[in-house]
């Protein structure tokens, strides 16, 4: 069947979807891009983690302006170029190609789907194709030389996507032949806490980070729990074993397999292990080797992984910034390896209950906590008002300093720097976070002491304000240090709804 027939007033700006969640900005970004009307054939990339969403907005994207979609899938060469002779003739209505050489034919006759308007060519897990065919990115390369030169009138808007952050940084790096052709580079992430809760429909503040600790912002884990989040905060523990420990449930393996397709085939195991001493408190490369019992550079080497796949980040430590600390960017891999991991074997024999009341502690200490506390951090940089802290925020990180005096390191769960332009560097707050206490006048006072040892140090304080993240609520003293402007308070109505 020949592609739906749409009129050029139609392209300019089709609505989204109203099965598409948020993704506002993506949705504009590619559907200027798609339907600009400039000549010359155009190169878009879409990146992102598996789960994200990106296969459905693209569907949505070329049934909206007409356009032509292909998934790719691990095949040979001459599997995948007969599927897509197929699926391009349904699109057009022609016969099926039988004279295809290779890709350069096969590029060249998508392209050719410009020449009559702007429309968008998606060409979806773009490095299937790429590890069946690693000549490709330089025959699409070729394919645009030629229609340049040509003089064509071509407004093809060829899309490549792909899951394979690694492979499609190195495809679209400065050195490859395609870097200089994209028009357009959109990265898919997941979606934030606030947008999460939104999704799941969870209206509670306090269930809605504990979810959110648990499948993060990735769209497609909804799905997996049988699009059902908890009822209200007294279900959690009952969704938690009925849908999320259940081993009939997608979302029990998930952990494993997302691990298992995103490391592309390298010591798995090892990649668990060093999963599992992140999550335990192991947060530097030397402290992860010597937990492990493995040589800095195996570890070295299973890091530059995870952290290339967007599983694990390294961050510098606010006061300390040769000091790099690392943590684990998908919250369900930092739930299953510091809570669920030791486990598994009883949860297949159906134990869930009697797992959950033993891992219950666990959860709240291990994963809530840490978790609440890179929420506050994210709530600093996305929704906080530049007014809180007195400037706009560049950073917002966990830094630690030794305490002389008590022979241990003070810390502070969210330290907010100032951006270059307004005062470079510049320490506007530092603050604790404590998802389940009650926070009171001990923890301004362990802030002013964490001031005082800064300011010894040569550090700037005298306009950093203190600040206090609770998950529970403050005391009426700490109110009142509020009330007199010797503290930032932060409860979770304000990071779910406020600024």
């Amino acid at each position: 069947m020949r592609g739906a027939a749409v009129s050029p007033s139609d392209l300019s700006h089709p609505a989204k979807p109203e099965t598409v969640f948020d993704r506002d900005a993506e949705w504009d970004a590619l559907v200027a891009f798609s339907s600009a009307t400039r000549i010359g054939a155009g190169l878009g990339v879409v990146s992102g983690r598996l789960r994200q969403g990106k296969t459905y907005l693209l569907k949505a994207l070329t049934a909206a302006l007409g356009g032509f979609y292909f998934g790719a899938q691990p095949a040979t060469q001459a599997e995948s170029l007969r599927r897509l002779g197929d699926e391009l003739a349904k699109h057009t209505g022609a016969s099926p190609p039988n004279h295809w050489r290779g890709w350069e034919d096969a590029v060249d006759a998508l392209l050719a789907l410009g020449d009559a308007r702007p429309v968008p060519i998606v060409v979806d897990e773009f490095t299937d194709l790429v590890r069946q065919s690693p000549a490709l990115p330089s025959v699409i390369h070729s394919a645009y030389r030629r229609l340049r030169e040509s003089g064509r009138d071509n407004r093809a808007r060829l899309v490549l996507s792909g899951s394979a952050l690694p492979v499609m940084q190195r495809l679209f790096c400065s050195a490859s032949p395609l870097h200089e052709l994209a028009d357009l580079e959109l990265t898919l992430r997941p979606l934030d806490f606030r947008q999460a809760a939104r999704f799941w429909g969870i209206d509670d503040p306090g269930l809605a980070l504990l979810v959110h600790a648990v499948v993060g912002g990735t769209l497609a884990y909804q799905h997996y729990c049988g699009d059902h989040a908890p009822s209200g905060p007294d279900d959690f523990d009952a969704w938690m074993c009925r849908v999320v420990l259940n081993p009939r449930t997608p979302l029990f393996l998930e952990a494993h397999h997302l691990l298992q397709e995103e490391t592309d085939h390298w010591d798995r195991a090892l990649c668990h292990s060093v999963l599992a001493a992140v999550a335990s408190g192991c947060s530097t490369q030397g402290e992860i080797a010597e937990c492990l019992g493995i040589p800095l550079t195996e570890a070295s080497h299973c890091l530059a992984l995870l952290q290339a796949n967007a599983l694990l980040h390294g961050e510098p430590d606010a006061f300390r910034p040769n000091l790099v600390r690392l943590h684990i960017t998908e919250p369900l891999l930092a739930f299953e390896h510091a809570a669920i991991w030791p486990h598994r074997s009883a949860l297949e024999q159906q134990e869930v209950v009697k797992v959950w009341r033993r891992v219950r502690p666990v959860f709240d200490s291990a994963v809530a906590r840490p978790h609440f506390a890179q929420v506050c951090r994210d709530w600093v940089m996305a929704f906080a008002d530049p007014a809180v802290f007195g400037a706009r925020p560049s950073t917002a990180a966990h830094g630690s300093l030794p305490d002389p005096v008590h022979h241990a390191d003070l810390e502070a769960d969210v330290v907010v720097r100032g951006r270059v332009d307004v005062r470079s560097g510049a320490l506007l707050s530092v603050g604790v976070a404590r998802w389940d206490e009650v926070m009171d006048v001990h923890h301004l006072e362990h802030l002013r002491r964490l001031l005082a040892l800064l300011g010894a140090r040569g550090e700037e304080v005298a306009h950093t304000r203190c600040a206090c993240y609770s998950g529970v609520g403050f005391t009426p003293e700490l109110r009142s240090a509020e009330a007199d402007g010797d503290v930032v308070l932060v409860g979770l109505d304000r990071l779910y709804g406020g600024r």
